[in-house]
């Protein structure tokens, strides 16, 4: 063996002995894998979710626009749905002396109801300011009575003052609201009050997959068609908070410089979605949710791209450097003082609004909204809007209304008859017809279409090929052959925790090419078992191409010996089959294989100057299990790759019926599925094998002007597409 040139050795960690096992170099030996971080185990909604706060202005605009992003891509809402008309009935007013109540129902979308109740002022002229309110997990809480036994617990406490305003803490938020001047919006969550298109069970309860409700033309929430297409009850209710504050709007006597959302626990988890999306919200309290702990446990609190990378206090910092106020108990939110307040407090003073955001402390009290807390968002309110009260702010008793007082349903206005299943399969249609007609819209130009698409499938992969992180090579090993040097190491993305196993066949005579050569069976298809080189990849080498082959995260020697290909991803431990509990708070193993891709092309950029020549273009293939991802890579890499071949085999995200296969994609069909993909490639060259080649990818090369450069090849001939790589 000889030495490796020394232009070829940028970095050496540890020489290991050279091994041929399996007609292929390995990297490590005795029984090793690599020291990877995503081996270790997956994070649930109950782990650590610390904010760093940004060192400039500039950092946080940048983060705060990606993860807006985020935060829409995962609920569904990017595109946002069309704004169908709300055809709000407000009907059966009852008159109050110093306040009036009214029952209201409009469609978010079409044939699905928002119901609530609205509570206006009386006395007041001109524009006033508007809440609204979010309730949590209280049962039938629009309606609600506390228990005796409850309520005399929480008047001995503290935590409430009056008879009537104890027993109802909505109602007596809002009536209170009223006679501060405020118009206030309290509607229902999903399956609670008259909210019952969609069941309790369904959206706060769900446990089991449901057979027959994944298809691919009918499916229902939860499902891996769902989850596919970013269809989640979570995504939902943002919508409905989302047209809340357009029927809100719509109101002549709001103020739209002056609305606030407020809401505890589940209501605070729908207060931060809104507050951190729609740009009009001038004042948000959360109260009892934030914090560095747990995250949200119920089903309709999490959706699949969420939380991975982020949690509850960076996503309440996407409303700096506006008003925010929040509230905490001795639940999950107890050490919010010490961890996660400061860091806002940090991020409100670099953005210079230091007096803008403020914790009111109760962790005395055990999880509520009570009265304490409700003078807390009194006075944040008063203060905000300049409403002009003296502090502190206490409630005065009212006459409560029961639900038949409250109800927006009766003889003259009856509950829809649309519900269940049925009505479930019609609204998730619904919603991605709605998608794809945008999306159609967008194939006029690749800037538009880049724009809808390209961005949110970036956000569903998580990286881009800026966002990689600083790639290093690790050098183990390398042997001479008669006409090229193969090159074995670790390709280490150190502030990831990444470790990618990889061989770089390096001709004598190199022609400045690069080819990254991918298979599902990780790096051992370069060669065939006697360990010389397949014919395709050493016409490559011949050609004077540098190929690389690499073990993609759990291929190759990611397992250990004997074990066989991943047939099932892990999930968390939670024993609800929702997805959004695994797929909320870390990535899909196929993202994590198209950001092993990434970390692989910048590396062999050299955009770390990694000590390999900087090759004049790098093109990558992907055979079997590996062509969506390549495909994947190509859309979010965009130029860094100049072309791809890839074999689809006509593989969809929408046919998997199982959201722990290793190809389950969280997003995966809502930008086209694999055509999608394929159409993000352009205006690059790209050689496809295997697909039914749908219109999408040709509309949109067409539209960038590059109709020739993709190439529908009839089978997966890897000779073929290694000659039409060397081809001029």
């Amino acid at each position: 063996m000889k030495s490796m040139p020394r232009w070829l050795f940028p970095l050496v960690a540890g020489l290991m002995v050279f091994t041929s096992v399996r007609g292929e170099p390995l990297v490590m030996t005795g029984g090793r894998i690599p020291n990877d971080r995503r081996l270790q185990p997956l994070k649930d909604l109950d782990g650590y979710f610390p904010f760093t706060p940004p060192a400039s202005r500039e950092q946080w605009e940048q983060r705060a626009a990606i993860l807006r992003r985020q935060i829409l891509v995962s609920q569904g809402l990017w595109p946002m749905p069309a704004k169908t008309p709300l055809h709000a009935v407000i009907h059966g007013r009852i008159e109050k002396p110093d306040y009036s109540v009214e029952k209201v129902y409009f469609e978010s979308a079409p044939g699905f109801f928002v119901t609530g109740n609205l509570y206006r002022p009386k006395g007041r002229t001109g524009r006033v300011p508007a809440v609204l309110v979010a309730h949590g997990h209280w049962k039938d809480a629009r309606f609600y009575e506390e228990t005796d036994e409850k309520f005399r617990e929480e008047l001995a406490t503290g935590a409430e003052r009056f008879e009537i305003g104890g027993r109802n803490r909505f109602q007596a938020m809002c009536v209170q609201l009223a006679r501060m001047g405020c118009v206030v919006w309290q509607w229902d969550t999903l399956g609670n009050s008259d909210s019952q298109q969609l069941s309790f069970e369904l959206v706060h309860r769900f446990a089991t997959q449901r057979a027959g409700m994944s298809g691919s033309d009918a499916w229902g929430f939860f499902s891996p068609a769902a989850e596919a297409r970013l269809q989640s009850v979570m995504g939902l209710q943002t919508l409905n908070a989302i047209r809340s504050l357009d029927f809100v709007l719509s109101l002549p006597d709001v103020d739209p410089a002056r609305v606030a959302i407020t809401g505890a626990s589940g209501g605070a988890t729908q207060t931060l979605m809104l507050a951190a999306v729609d740009p009009r919200v001038a004042v948000s309290f959360p109260a009892v949710m934030v914090s560095t702990a747990m995250q949200g446990g119920c089903s309709c609190e999490n959706a699949s791209l969420l939380r991975v990378g982020t949690g509850n206090v960076e996503i309440a910092g996407l409303f700096a450097p506006k008003p925010l106020g929040m509230t905490n108990a001795d639940d999950w939110t107890k050490e919010m003082p010490a961890k996660g307040f400061p860091d806002l407090q940090q991020l409100y003073s670099l953005l210079g609004a230091p007096a803008n955001v403020m914790l009111h402390r109760g962790e005395q009290f055990p999880h509520n909204y009570n009265a304490v807390s409700r003078t807390a968002l009194y006075g944040w309110l008063n203060r905000h809007f300049q409403l002009g009260f003296s502090e502190p702010i206490v409630e005065r008793d009212y006459e409560r209304l029961g639900r038949g007082d409250l109800t927006v349903w009766n003889a003259a206005h009856p509950a829809p008859t649309t519900a269940g299943e049925a009505f479930e399969r019609t609204l998730t249609k619904w919603w991605q017809e709605d998608t794809d007609r945008q999306l159609e819209a967008s194939t006029q130009s690749l800037a538009a279409f880049r724009e809808l698409a390209g961005s949110g499938v970036e956000a569903i992969i998580g990286r881009t090929i800026a966002t990689t992180g600083r790639v290093q090579w690790v050098h183990v090993d390398e042997e001479e052959f008669d006409d090229h040097l193969e090159i074995v190491g670790l390709l280490r993305n150190a502030g990831r925790g990444e470790d990618l196993p990889v061989v770089w066949l390096y001709p004598r005579r190199p022609n400045g090419r690069a080819i990254v050569w991918l298979d599902g069976r990780g790096k051992s298809a370069l060669f065939r078992t006697d360990g010389s080189l397949q014919p395709e990849i050493q016409e490559l080498v011949t050609a004077g191409c540098i190929v690389l082959g690499a073990d993609l995260f759990l291929q190759g020697e990611y397992l250990p010996a004997g074990e066989v290909p991943v047939a099932q991803t892990r999930v968390v431990a939670n024993p609800r089959e929702v997805p959004a509990y695994t797929f909320g708070y870390n990535d899909a193993l196929f993202a994590q294989r198209v950001h092993d891709v990434l970390a692989v092309v910048r590396q062999i950029r050299g955009y770390e100057g990694g000590g390999f020549p900087k090759p004049k273009s790098v093109d990558v293939v992907g055979f079997g299990e590996a062509g969506p991802i390549v495909a994947a890579a190509r859309a979010v890499a965009r130029d860094a790759i100049d072309r791809v071949a890839v074999e689809t085999r006509g593989f969809r995200f929408a046919a998997v019926r199982d959201y722990r296969d290793p190809n389950f994609l969280p997003g995966g069909a809502k930008y086209g599925d694999l055509p999608g993909l394929l159409a993000l490639g352009a205006p690059g060259r790209a050689w496809v094998a295997g697909e039914p080649m749908s219109a999408l990818p040709a509309k949109v090369y067409a539209a960038a002007g590059a109709a020739a450069a993709l190439v529908s090849a009839p089978s997966g001939d890897r000779l073929a597409a290694a000659r039409w790589l060397l081809a001029p």
